[in-house]
């Protein structure tokens, strides 16, 4: 088996830009992965057609060497576009290899470890904006089973907080732990923007209401403030989505910088690294809690490798979404009690639809546009789309 050619398909999903990847091969076996890279479409496309460059001819069931080969010959290594290509690529790969044999991916890894796995909700807030109104719905999702949900309750601050902006932040929390009531976990977003000593201040201020997780409280290019600020938090932080390879993976393990891992299917590597990094992350007794807010590829691929990591913990989830979703893909998720059922078809268990995708071309987003979750999340289409 050769591979004849790569193609990518970007699609506009409204808040950012999904990017699906598609490796052909000579023996009529395709497969598929996702590189969504939020505002850097236009980089990571040129980044493809130089992996294309690389692997048309080669052989597709050689992920590791492919991989190895690939990362080893970028000049300039471990960035957030070359790794989010080859992520793709790489998880395409192993797509086609569980079809040519006829088994899902995660049989390829060892077989399931977990016959279904719990997930937490992103994005069950959209359109609201006071303490009430994220309480209103986060009784909504309850009402469907969810069990998990996480948003940033912090608005537009950057970096520090003043009094007022903490006590609103602190009231929508308490709207929701009011709304749910103590059965159901709570996630608080950071979305990487404080400095150490407002990062700590929220943390000990968030121990009240009782979180699963304080996430990236700080940028994420400096590992020892993140450990600066887990050293003095009285509750558990977890970081990882902008780190892109297992070496700088290491560092964090290794520095006790966070209590959970959230590396990305889509940015680290694709399906083995980020099997190693949960492996490393397992010998550390830390949980493996798996960044997953982009499309039905990257999700897919999450599941399957969820399915087979003995430390996986839970499992991030798009609440709501375009109503055009359930159209791009085959994509079929079963959900039940805030849990989803770890699919059994063969490869990744779902593919493009090309002419849908099509339907959605490019849209340029930024993330101003986005962030900042009491103002300006703009309502999705479609809720509880699975």
């Amino acid at each position: 088996m050769k591979i004849t050619d790569i193609q990518t398909f970007v699609v506009d999903c409204y808040r950012t830009n999904w990017v699906f990847v598609k490796v052909m091969t000579d023996e009529g076996i395709d497969g598929i992965g996702e590189a969504t890279l939020e505002y850097k479409e236009k980089a990571l496309l040129g980044a493809v057609e130089h992996l294309k460059e690389a692997l048309v001819g080669k052989n597709p069931r050689q992920i590791e060497k492919l991989y190895h080969d690939c990362y080893r010959d970028a000049y300039w290594r471990g960035g957030a576009v070359l790794m989010s290509a080859l992520s793709a690529v790489e998880t395409a790969l192993w797509d086609i290899l569980g079809k040519s044999l006829g088994v899902p991916v995660y049989q390829l890894l060892g077989g399931k470890v977990h016959d279904k796995v719990r997930i937490y909700v992103n994005g069950w807030f959209a359109g609201a904006k006071t303490p009430k109104e994220f309480g209103e719905k986060a009784k909504i999702a309850v009402k469907r089973g969810i069990t998990a949900m996480k948003w940033d309750p912090f608005g537009k601050a950057y970096l520090e907080l003043s009094n007022q902006e903490l006590q609103t932040a602190l009231e929508c929390v308490a709207a929701v732990r009011d709304a749910v009531g103590n059965q159901v976990d709570l996630l608080i977003e950071g979305h990487g923007r404080f400095n150490v000593p407002t990062g700590i201040k929220i943390a000990k201020e968030l121990e009240q209401f009782k979180p699963m997780l304080f996430e990236e409280p700080v940028p994420p290019d400096n590992l020892e403030a993140l450990k600066a600020v887990r050293d003095k938090s009285p509750v558990a932080i977890s970081a990882g989505e902008r780190l892109y390879t297992r070496q700088a993976y290491l560092t964090l393990l290794e520095s006790r910088a966070a209590d959970f891992i959230q590396p990305d299917i889509s940015h680290a590597g694709g399906i083995m690294e980020l099997k190693k990094i949960a492996a490393m992350a397992e010998a550390r007794y830390i949980p493996f809690t798996p960044h997953n807010p982009s499309g039905p590829v990257a999700n897919a691929a999450t599941l399957q490798l969820a399915a087979c990591c003995p430390n996986f913990s839970i499992l991030e989830i798009m609440y709501s979404d375009v109503d055009y979703r359930k159209d791009i893909t085959t994509e079929e998720l079963h959900y039940e009690n805030g849990y989803l059922t770890i699919p059994d078809k063969p490869g990744l268990g779902l593919e493009l639809n090309l002419e849908e995708c099509a339907k959605h071309p490019y849209q340029p987003h930024t993330l101003r546009h986005y962030t900042g979750a009491l103002t300006n999340i703009r309502p999705a289409k479609t809720e509880f789309y699975f």
